[in-house]
């Protein structure tokens, strides 16, 4: 994701995305055609894994750029959060397309996911528009800033725009008023129409970030390395959680899995709630590191009660994912979007795709170590997982804390104003 989220920033995100579905889908086939010509060579599903795992890269950095072009940050929390919950229905699907041919012929498990994506990859080619400015319409990220300068100047009683280096991270500011588009002569149709003398926008040529200027844009080293610890949490219960649910309840496989769907739900919920929080407050960070701090105990709840019985499962496992996955999805969603539209980036830069790729990529690495981690610890009881799990939660919110505090000490200083200001933070 590193190299993908980079290189999605220099081509047209359609083309690129149709090409690595497409590719996708045949590397998955390829997968599944390994039982029907009776293929046992490890070098083979080896190579093919690896090539279905590069190619499979291509997606995240650039479906959340594509999403990221369309919604402004106003609003990005809660669309992203119910988009974002594609995630846990793919999980779903996949699941169920695989119970019912792994008994049988598991080969058709790996074929009909990869005809869906390529089939998925077909459509996006002549369905997708990536950019607003391919059909006349204003960028959100485009979008004119509204500036208080001169009102702060007609008041004595509202203190000058902050001027450290701190504060210049988070210098554009917004109006907050019951609702953003009460000011029809700040929307973005008008605000386009002024700008372009009546004209539809024009698409503007944008250029790619390096990989070092996206690394620096402020909170994407933060938010990169609570994700890995966040992501190391889910893909463990991701693969690991039907196992304890059998071994520590008494359950059969069957009822072990659909159990286990709930934590999805769960996660579903979460990642909506986390957007709509976070678009009122524009706290992100605040609002992920609440979350995580409270999915700790909740951990140990369930480690302790969830195995009573159905019930008892069934009704932790839904905070559980809701506090483990809310957080996870809100990161690799609308906080990725919004830094790859940070103030510090310049106005034609493309770094949607990097910053995602960065931050998901990241995380990536901590949902490919989770799961080992847990297979080596399970020989020492599923305590040591438990408590594994709980301190990269712990973790997690201590990496956010310092995106905390500049957020706590923005809503000190507005706070001190008569006319609200919101500081976007990212």
């Amino acid at each position: 994701m590193f190299v993908s989220g980079h290189v999605a920033d220099h081509f047209h995100l359609r083309h690129f995305l149709t090409v690595g579905s497409v590719l996708t889908g045949l590397a998955t086939i390829a997968f599944g055609l390994g039982f029907f010509l009776n293929i046992h060579s490890y070098a083979f599903y080896l190579i093919v894994q690896l090539l279905g795992g590069i190619l499979q890269a291509t997606g995240w950095p650039a479906v959340v750029a594509c999403m990221g072009n369309w919604f402004g940050k106003s609003r990005r929390g809660f669309f992203m959060g119910v988009w974002t919950s594609h995630a846990s229905l793919g999980n779903i699907l996949g699941s169920l397309i695989a119970g019912v041919f792994v008994t049988t012929q598991w080969g058709w498990s790996f074929v009909v996911p990869g005809l869906m994506i390529s089939a998925v990859g077909i459509l996006t080619f002549f369905f997708l528009v990536p950019y607003p400015e391919e059909v006349g319409l204003e960028s959100p990220s485009r979008a004119p800033i509204v500036k208080l300068f001169d009102y702060a100047a007609q008041s004595d009683q509202v203190e000058e725009p902050p001027g450290s280096t701190e504060d210049m991270e988070h210098a554009t500011l917004r109006c907050r008023f019951s609702s953003r588009d009460d000011l029809p002569e700040l929307s973005e149709a008008s605000s386009s129409t002024q700008l372009t003398g009546g004209a539809p926008p024009v698409l503007v040529e944008k250029h790619a970030v390096s990989f070092w200027s996206a690394l620096r844009v402020p909170g994407v080293v933060e938010y990169s390395f609570c994700l890995f610890f966040s992501k190391l949490v889910s893909y463990t219960f991701l693969f690991w959680l039907p196992n304890y649910i059998k071994e520590a309840g008494g359950f059969n496989p069957t009822d072990a899995a659909d159990l286990s769907t709930i934590f999805d739900v769960g996660g579903i919920i979460g990642g909506i709630l986390a957007g709509a929080v976070s678009d009122h407050t524009g706290a992100s960070a605040t609002v992920c590191v609440v979350m995580l701090v409270f999915s700790v105990p909740m951990l140990y709840l369930y480690f302790l009660y969830g195995a009573v019985s159905v019930l008892s499962c069934s009704l932790l496992l839904l905070p559980l994912g809701l506090l483990v996955n809310g957080p996870y999805a809100l990161i690799t969603t609308a906080v990725s979007a919004d830094l790859g539209t940070h103030p510090s980036l310049q106005s034609d830069a493309r770094a949607l795709a990097t910053v995602a790729g960065i931050i998901d990529g990241t995380g990536s690495v901590g949902s490919a170590l989770g799961p080992l981690l847990c297979g080596l610890l399970k020989s020492y009881g599923w305590g040591a997982v438990i408590a594994m799990l709980m301190t990269a939660l712990a973790l997690a919110a201590v990496l956010l804390m310092r995106r905390v505090c500049v957020e706590v000490g923005l809503c000190v200083r507005t706070r001190r104003r008569p006319l609200l200001l919101e500081e976007p933070i990212a």
